[in-house]
């Protein structure tokens, strides 16, 4: 598993931020029984950088606190069995190493501290939430309606849950 982050704005944590990303990411991709090695690029930035690829990749004229990027186009969420089709594998997968590329996560920091306060729990807890939030993405669910938003809710709750981060 390749996971590349790339912190851009060089923000701080009073945690070891690049291990909770690997551990979610990790923690996701053996959730879903994704049966491949996978490449994931996580960029950390500011509310002023996501409010400018919000509004060129979506027409959102305002910051928000995660953005995915997905590479796979699923026939149906958390599906693997279309990749065995080597006609459609060979659009996913990085011929040089073999893993599934996934996608990209783009997170604001400024995000994840103002809702870790507004939620009443730690920024640990609210950047590993929109870690495994995306990484679902990642992996084809959405939260258009409402039962795909209670499944997606129920899916990053168990993620987190397994790897013992929680709400404090």
């Amino acid at each position: 598993m390749t996971v590349f982050i790339e912190n851009e704005i060089e923000a701080k944590f009073d945690f070891d931020y690049e291990s909770v990303i690997k551990s979610v990411i990790e923690e996701a991709v053996s959730y879903v029984n994704c049966p491949y090695e996978v490449n994931v690029e996580v960029t950390i930035t500011d509310n002023d950088t996501i409010q400018s690829i919000n509004r060129e990749n979506r027409d959102i004229d305002r910051p928000t606190d995660v953005l995915s990027f997905p590479m796979v186009e699923y026939q149906e969420a958390g599906e693997f069995d279309f990749l065995e089709d080597e006609k459609i594998a060979c659009e996913y997968f990085e011929p040089d190493t073999g893993e599934l590329m996934l996608g990209d996560i783009i997170i604001s920091v400024d995000k994840v501290y103002s809702q870790a306060e507004e939620y009443g729990h730690t920024v640990k807890r609210e950047l590993a939430f929109l870690v495994a939030h995306s990484m679902l993405h990642l992996f084809g669910y959405d939260h258009m309606e409402d039962d795909e938003r209670i499944e997606m809710e129920n899916k990053q709750s168990e993620i987190l849950s397994n790897i013992g981060i929680t709400r404090d």
